[in-house]
Parts: C-alpha cells; structure tokens; sequence
C-alpha cells in the first residue's frame, strides 16, 4: 500500500501522447478501480478562476488568453512544445497544484485501488509515490494517426508533439507492466484484465452492486440497475438498434470500443432490459449522453434507480455536477421524473463555471436537451 496515500492500493499510468492511457484508465475503472486523470485536473487548474489561471496568464501574457479572458490551451501548447524553458516553466506552475488535486481526491475516496493517469506522471515524481507503474505504448504511426483523426492535428504538428515527449523506451523500462495499445479494443481489454488479476492486493476490489427499486404494488415486477461491462456488447448494441428502430445500427467491435470512452448501465423491467444509459466523467463532470428506452417502457419506475446508480457512482468520483443530454423526442417524457430528482432543464452557456460550460460544449449531443443537477459544493481546485 501507498505511503503517501495509506489504505490505498496506487496504480500510476502513464504513456506518450495518443497511445491512449484513458482507455486504458477506462478498462481498469471497468473492474472496480477509482481512476483520476491528473491532466484533466491540470486543465481545471487553468480555467479562469482556478489556482494556475493568474501565475500562468502573467506568465505568459495576454497573447494566451481568449476574448473571453480563458487561457486558450492549444495556444499555450502550441508555445511551450516548441520551447522546452517555457514547458517546464508551465509545468513548476501547474505540477504543485495538481499534486494537492490528487491528495484531496485519493483521501476522500471509498476505493482502495486507485488508478493516477497522467503523461508527465515519471517527470513530476509521481510513480515514486505508486505502488505499481503500468505504461501504455504505442507505435509512431498508430499515435500520429490518432492525433490527425481525433485531435485534428496536421501530419507535420502530431510529429512535432511526439517529438517533444520524453523517450517511449525509458517509460518502458521504469514501469512494472506495459499494455501494449497498438491493436484492438479486445486485446488491450485481455492485456488490462490479466494486469489486474495479477496484483497482490489486500483486499479484494468489491463488484459493482446494483440499485434496486422495489415493486410498489401487486403485480408489478421489481427494477434492477447494474453497470454494464464488455462481456454484455453484444446485449448493448442489439438493444439500441431496437430502441432506435434501427436509426443507430452498432456491432458489438463497435460497443466494445466505447467501452474505452464510457460505461454503461443497464435497466431491467419485467426481467427484460428495458433502459440503457451510456456516460462518463472528465475534469469531474458527470456527462449521460446517451438514453435509450424500450417501446412502452415506465420511465417513471427506471429513473429513480437509474440515476441513483449515476449519482452514487459520480460521488464516489467526486464529481462535481451532471449533465444529462436527453434526446428532444424524450425530453418532454423525461423532463417531471427528472425535476422531482434534482435536475432542472439547462442551456450550456447558462452555467455558471467554465469547466462545466466546456464539458457540455464537448459532450452535448445534437438534438438534445440537458438536464443540469449540482451534486456538491465544494470544488476541488478553488482559487486559492
């Protein structure tokens, strides 16, 4: 066990850019560890507001910063990628505070497998502090072509990013397990799997346990909620291409690899599946952008320990709010049972903080509606 954090079991993750740490992060979330991605906390430090955004702004000056006063951060990269003083300048600013960032998450949280995911973690002497180091890798033209089809990068801009990271070789040779990134959804998934199973913990990672709502009158069945896992895609995508009357056809490679983006809980009725609510969670948002009801199913029973099971699930996060993205042909159907839990119809540019503005510019769904609810108070990276 971990001595800066006692009673915890910590897993660091690291790896180059686009060799993909967070699916990896996703995976072992899947089998009952807490995962912190300490560069989406990094991100929070730098909102306006947060504890980095003034040390860095008069750092930097006024040529990072956005109309709006936000440091834009593809900017500030774009700077401190081609200068390696300025990179370590930002990094002495914002390691510190994510540090503190972490302290806070990992001792407040239930789990005792925690998973640290962050690029920098060797650089900033985090792994000293882990109990095992898991390095993901990837070859050169699998990150190059992730960082064109997914960041939207040019060929020549991802080369540059790749060239300024630290040696893939030297990660390789500090960690004490290596998943190797470059192929399918499926062999990572076996590569994660048999990680985990070979970890000498104290106490055993506890499964999930489902919401239950009992029935409420004769006759009626009782609802059962667990989270899915990647053994139930198949069952996933055979249910959305009913629920959507095959507007949405998905195979189950398909679900297989949202699985290293989201998770899944899955409703039963009657002892049939009968809702399905896709989410996840970046820099402490809880973000559903995904609901699919079966013809005639009673929402009004499904709700309650369908969100229940996200809400204890966000807490035990830590999340700060959720955003609920419901599809406008249900929003008229979903919009009583969702008020009489907590949330309330929302338009993302109304919220009040600019992380939580920005996850719902990232993640809102076209033809939409979002549901907002505060699940706390307090904030992790407050000004200070």
């Amino acid at each position: 066990m971990s001595k800066r954090w006692p009673g915890k079991y910590v897993i660091g993750l690291t790896g180059n850019i686009a060799t993909g740490k967070s699916v990896v992060r996703k995976m072992l979330e899947h089998v009952g560890a807490l995962g912190l991605d300490a560069d989406s906390l990094g991100h929070q430090a730098l909102a306006r507001g947060g504890p980095a955004y003034t040390p860095v702004a008069k750092l930097f000056g006024e040529w990072v910063l956005t109309p709006a006063g936000e440091i834009n951060r593809a900017r500030l990269a774009r700077l401190v990628f081609a200068d390696p003083e300025a990179l370590a300048a930002l990094e002495s600013i914002v390691h510190p505070v994510v540090a503190k960032g972490l302290d806070f998450l990992i001792a407040r949280s239930r789990a005792t497998v925690v998973v640290v995911e962050a690029i920098k973690l060797i650089e900033a002497g985090w792994h000293k502090d882990c109990d095992a180091l898991w390095v993901v890798t990837a070859t050169e033209g699998v990150q190059v072509t992730r960082l064109v089809e997914k960041r939207r990068m040019s060929v020549s801009e991802a080369k540059q990013r790749l060239a300024a990271q630290s040696s893939q070789t030297d990660k390789i040779k500090a960690g004490t397990f290596i998943v190797d990134n470059s192929g399918s959804f499926d062999d990572t998934w076996a590569q994660v799997q048999g990680g985990f199973s070979r970890l000498r913990l104290a106490h055993p990672v506890a499964e999930t346990t489902q919401v239950v709502a009992p029935p409420r009158k004769t006759g009626e069945s009782a609802v059962r909620v667990r989270r899915g896992k990647p053994t139930d895609a198949a069952a996933i995508a055979d249910f959305i291409k009913m629920a959507t009357t095959g507007r949405r056809t998905l195979s189950r490679t398909d679900v297989m690899a949202a699985f290293g983006d989201k998770a899944y809980f899955l409703a039963d009725s009657d002892g049939r599946l009968a809702a399905i609510l896709g989410w996840k969670i970046e820099n402490l948002v809880t973000r559903a952008d995904e609901l699919y009801l079966s013809t005639g199913a009673p929402w009004e029973r499904l709700a309650p320990p369908l969100i229940d099971m996200l809400e204890n699930a966000s807490k035990e996060l830590q999340c700060e709010v959720a955003l609920l993205f419901v599809p406008q042909t249900l929003a008229k159907t979903t919009a009583p049972v969702l008020g009489n839990i907590g949330y309330t119809l929302q338009a993302p540019d109304k919220l009040a903080v600019p992380a939580w503005k920005e996850a719902a510019a990232e993640s809102m769904p076209p033809d939409t509606s979002m549901f907002f609810k505060k699940l706390r108070e307090d904030r992790v990276l407050r000004p200070v």
